[in-house]
């Protein structure tokens, strides 16, 4: 009977030593890495609501995911430095907001998967083979939609009947300016304005671009929103309250932060969805398998608090499509 009761509790030993520590193999302590433009403080919204997604599916920062950032803060040179960085920590999935993170990621990596939470033209930058079969470890979600650009000239001539000039500020590197300044042009042809292209490469060029728009009496001005520009919305929001131009941008952050309107894709739903994919790809789904999605959501933000400093008297038509009125 002894040899029994200790045989039996020597089973029992060994049982409750081995269900944890096999619990423990199978749960896996999954690295994301992030690849932004933006500046770490505040959390940028969209970053903030991909980890409420994530945890929607049931990923807990701490339990069974670990976030590794990297913030460029709008210095270009920093996104092949912070790439290798989370390649060499071996993370997982990459994460990468805007073109000039990804094909940086890119550069540094053709194994990990890397995840777009939004971009400009992956096809024309060669990071996807196609948005419907992008091969290769690149998937996620592009920005692009050339009625975009069409209808934001719209929406400034139905504000400003009498419009003839248009300044557009523009980065020009990796992305889609070029695609968006062209559709640009094409669609302010057909209304009878003329734009006004502002090539901006460095920061310390902002100044001489307002100068010029306003010397040359621009009614108007267009910022391309992306990873060069964002992290100066502030500066170049404030240089066009000085001068008194109105503005118009792609997303929500630029209205709130001042500019007239922002009519674009919604970045947060766009973001929202990007936790989906990596919930995929962690579970075993190849990138090469994930289609490229573009936009589906569009929202007009209009900022009637800066109509007011402005002057400007928005019409009752435009008001009543706004997504959101800022007052």
């Amino acid at each position: 009977m002894s040899k029994t009761i200790t045989r039996r509790a020597f089973c029992s030993i060994l049982l409750a030593f081995s269900v944890p520590a096999a619990a423990q193999q199978t749960k896996k302590m999954f690295r994301i890495g992030l690849l932004s433009s933006n500046r770490s403080s505040p959390m940028p919204p969209t970053i903030e609501v991909f980890r409420q997604g994530l945890r929607e599916l049931g990923y807990v920062e701490g339990k069974n995911i670990l976030f590794e950032y990297r913030f460029t803060e709008g210095k270009e040179e920093r996104y092949a430095i912070f790439a290798a960085e989370l390649v060499s920590l071996a993370v997982d999935i990459i994460v990468t907001q805007g073109t000039a993170a990804t094909v940086a990621a890119k550069q540094a990596t053709n194994t990990i998967p890397i995840i777009v939470g939004g971009a400009g033209d992956l096809v024309g930058e060669g990071l996807v083979a196609s948005l419907a079969r992008p091969g290769g470890n690149v998937t996620g979600f592009t920005n692009i939609d050339p009625d975009l650009s069409a209808k934001r000239v719209q929406l400034l001539k139905e504000i400003f009947p009498k419009l003839a000039r248009v300044a557009v500020i523009y980065h020009g590197g990796p992305g889609g300016d070029q695609e968006e300044l062209r559709e640009t042009h094409t669609a302010a042809k057909t209304l009878g304005v003329q734009i006004q292209p502002l090539h901006v490469l460095e920061p310390d060029q902002f100044q001489s671009a307002y100068a010029t728009m306003t010397k040359e009496r621009a009614q108007a001005l267009i910022i391309f929103s992306g990873s060069f520009t964002n992290p100066h919305r502030r500066e170049l929001l404030d240089r066009a309250a000085k001068v008194r131009i109105p503005t118009i941008s792609g997303n929500l952050e630029w209205s709130e932060a001042g500019g007239l309107i922002s009519y674009g894709h919604d970045r947060r739903d766009q973001w929202r969805r990007a936790a989906t994919y990596v919930d995929k790809i962690l579970k075993g789904t190849k990138p090469a398998d994930l289609p490229v999605q573009q936009p589906m959501k569009f929202e007009l933000v209009i900022n009637l608090k800066t109509a007011k400093q402005l002057g400007v008297t928005v019409p009752p038509q435009v008001l009543a499509r706004a997504d959101r009125i800022i007052r």
